[in-house]
């Protein structure tokens, strides 16, 4: 049970890619910023486009993951559900809606968010992006 806990813990820690935070450090300072990239061993995180709790603006900053406290999703994503239904129409029971992420997650190894497949490859990874093509077509 702990494998899938720690999967489930990391999935939900990668969907924060490209999404704007607060993180509340440990010293008590807060910094708001889009996620560009993070380490999945220490969580430390590199802001883009950020802004200190002083309101100085930052275009990069380095958070270390002993120093985080806290970490606030600000953007919310948009609602995925009628992407999931087709996904789901076409992967019967293979595919789930992390809705407070903004991820769809097919088979346990492709990722779907607003952006189109970030994750995966291969011809059910292509399939998918076709239907979320569609799907951003007629959404637009």
């Amino acid at each position: 049970m702990s494998a899938l806990a720690s999967r489930k813990f990391g999935e939900e820690f990668a969907s924060l890619l490209e999404r704007v935070v607060t993180v509340s450090m440990s010293n008590g300072r807060k910094v708001t910023g889009r996620v560009a990239a993070y380490n999945p061993t220490d969580y430390s995180l590199w802001l883009v486009d950020a802004t200190l709790d002083d309101g100085k603006p930052v275009s990069r900053i380095f958070i270390s993951g002993r120093g985080v406290s806290t970490i606030e999703v600000v953007e919310a994503g948009p609602d995925l559900t009628s992407l999931f239904e087709r996904i789901n129409a076409l992967f019967p029971n293979m595919a789930r809606y992390i809705r407070e992420a903004g991820v769809i997650v097919v088979m346990d190894r492709i990722r779907v968010t607003k952006d189109g497949v970030i994750e995966g490859s291969g011809p059910a990874a292509e399939r998918i992006q076709r239907i979320w093509e569609e799907w951003k077509r007629e959404t637009s």
